[in-house]
């Protein structure tokens, strides 16, 4: 009579030469389905509603909500794999709720004296360049931290920014993915002359790729 210690071996020889998952997408299965098999190594029906549901609240007690959520898919992998098997006559989750409510997280934010310690060492950077290489990268740098911080684009329409998507006269920047131009804060005067000196360089298509 097979055991479910079997049936998980068979289940993960399954994942791993039928559906041909990655070692460590097999490694985390194997994982959370060896901790529900100590589960219930004192239950004779460990497919039953009741061993499973008890084990999901164990979850819970333990772990975070999506370290949680992580391994009821792996079980419920698991037993869809033993209901097509037909190695079971009803599947434990279909009659258990496994919808539970996740804490929203606020995003996290650079606190304000680390922004400015971080742009004073870009700067003392540019001032110790000693070659003019150094200070070509220093100023790129700068350039690049300076219109992040100054208009809130991503990185993705930093690195397509193309000389002709700079007007110096207006001092408007038109980012790639977006159908709207903003405005550089008058502030990052560095912006100005650097986005001027790559401007010249016409031969560069795009303006980061390199100085």
């Amino acid at each position: 009579m097979n055991t479910v210690t079997n049936y998980i071996a068979e289940y993960l020889e399954y994942c791993q030469y039928r559906k041909r998952l990655n070692a460590k997408t097999l490694k985390a299965y194997r994982i959370d389905l060896n901790q529900f098999e100590r589960f219930c190594s004192d239950t004779v029906d460990y497919a039953s509603k009741n061993a499973v549901d008890k084990f999901i609240t164990d979850l819970h007690k333990q772990y975070k909500p999506k370290t949680a959520k992580r391994k009821i898919a792996s079980l419920k992998a698991f037993f869809h794999y033993m209901e097509y098997q037909e190695q079971i006559i009803e599947n434990p989750f279909a009659k258990i709720d496994i919808r539970f409510r996740e804490a929203k997280l606020l995003p996290k934010t650079i606190p304000f004296h680390s922004i400015q310690i971080f742009l004073t060492t870009l700067y003392a950077q540019k001032d110790q360049a000693e070659s003019e290489y150094q200070l070509r990268c220093c100023i790129r740098d700068i350039a690049v931290i300076e219109l992040l911080f100054a208009t809130g684009m991503r990185i993705s329409e930093l690195c397509s920014l193309k000389p002709s998507d700079i007007d110096l006269g207006s001092n408007n920047i038109r980012m790639r993915y977006s159908n709207f131009i903003t405005q550089i804060i008058e502030k990052c005067l560095w912006i100005r002359r650097t986005i001027f000196v790559i401007y010249i360089c016409t031969t560069v298509k795009y303006i980061f790729v390199h100085i």
